[in-house]
């Protein structure tokens, strides 16, 4: 249910006159009522109507693409293909195309929900937000809160590698299935005869890190093979250098390291690199994602493919109405083992 300016002034026990000076900053009002006025506005997170709209049902023909880093090309790649879609496939009113707007959030969970209440207050056609989230409970639940409060008014909502939010929020919702690309590289790893595997996994608070290292550790315990040591970190390739220091240290007979993703892996190469160990002679290396570079790593690395300009532009279609979701809930985008040259049968 949208909140209204009255809704706010009944909460600050104020008239909504005074609810208008104090969001609109045009007439004196004293300190304690404006700050309870302030109060009330984040309680009840009203939106303010946008300048731009006029209709309370009206929408803009803005989209919204929030990411954590514009920089990494797993972003780049989902958001351009995604801008791209929009482009060709898109019509606002009156004919016109629909203006993508990337949203660059580095990773900050305010930050996030400060652009939603932006894209909010603008009525935007559309919002797709890429990536894993922060999995913090009260981030969840303000998150399930805006998302649900875009759909009411009318907004599209696509969650594009991102598992759905609690609550009923009317996303429509693209899964990569990190969990089974993750079991089939540790699978590989095992059927070359690699026991000490060590992982650098990304932060811990990430549902991209839980999931792809649940399936690590799944194809282990199904090997009976113990896990190995595990550092987080942040998703690049300084993350990757630093860990494998740690890695060596507590386990100097590791025989394969495993990467959240490929940017990290090229971290954990040069490290085993400034420490004379060759790769796959001494150390298997295997990432994820399949960004573009991953091939002309020397050696290539193995990795787990993403689908990722597909599945960016799949969100703009579904972020413009071009194509709808089949019914079952979350769609998962399948994900492929690629095999190249950082990874061999460990020696001896």
């Amino acid at each position: 249910m949208t909140v209204t300016l009255a809704d706010v002034a009944a909460r600050a026990r104020v008239s909504p006159a005074t609810v208008s000076r104090v969001l609109n900053g045009n007439y004196p009002v004293a300190a304690s009522t404006r700050e309870r006025v302030l109060l009330a506005v984040r309680e009840l997170d009203y939106v303010p109507n946008g300048p731009a709209s006029s209709l309370a049902a009206a929408t803009s023909d803005l989209v919204g693409v929030l990411v954590n880093d514009i920089a990494d090309p797993f972003f780049g790649i989902m958001a351009g293909a995604a801008q791209s879609a929009i482009g060709e496939g898109a019509g606002g009113r009156g004919g016109a195309e629909k203006l993508a707007v990337v949203c660059n959030t580095g990773g900050s969970p305010e930050r996030e929900l400060t652009y939603l209440t932006l894209l909010q207050r603008q009525r935007a056609a559309a919002v797709i937000l890429m990536g894993g989230s922060l999995e913090d409970p009260e981030h969840l639940a303000a998150t399930s809160g805006k998302l649900a409060r875009l759909t009411e008014a009318g907004t599209r909502v696509v969650l594009c590698g991102r598992p759905p939010v609690p609550g009923d929020t009317g996303a429509a919702v693209l899964v990569f299935d990190n969990r089974a690309g993750a079991r089939l590289l540790t699978e590989h790893l095992l059927a070359l005869g690699h026991r000490r595997i060590g992982y650098v996994a990304g932060p811990a608070d990430r549902t991209t890190t839980r999931h792809r290292l649940e399936g690590h550790r799944q194809a282990l315990a199904a090997a009976g093979v113990p896990e190995g040591p595990t550092v987080h970190g942040p998703y690049d390739r300084r993350s990757g250098h630093e860990a494998t220091a740690g890695l060596l240290a507590r386990d100097p007979d590791l025989t394969a390291v495993v990467a959240a993703n490929d940017t990290v892996a090229l971290g954990v190469c040069a490290a085993l690199r400034e420490r004379g160990l060759s790769i796959p002679g001494d150390v298997s290396v295997a990432g994820f994602d399949d960004l573009p570079f991953s091939v002309d790593a020397v050696p290539a690395l193995t990795t787990v493919r993403l689908p990722l300009h597909a599945a960016g532009a799949r969100a703009g279609r579904l972020a413009t109405g071009a194509e709808e979701l089949p019914p079952g809930g979350p769609a998962v985008v399948p994900v492929e083992l690629v095999l190249r040259g950082s990874t061999g049968a460990p020696r001896g």
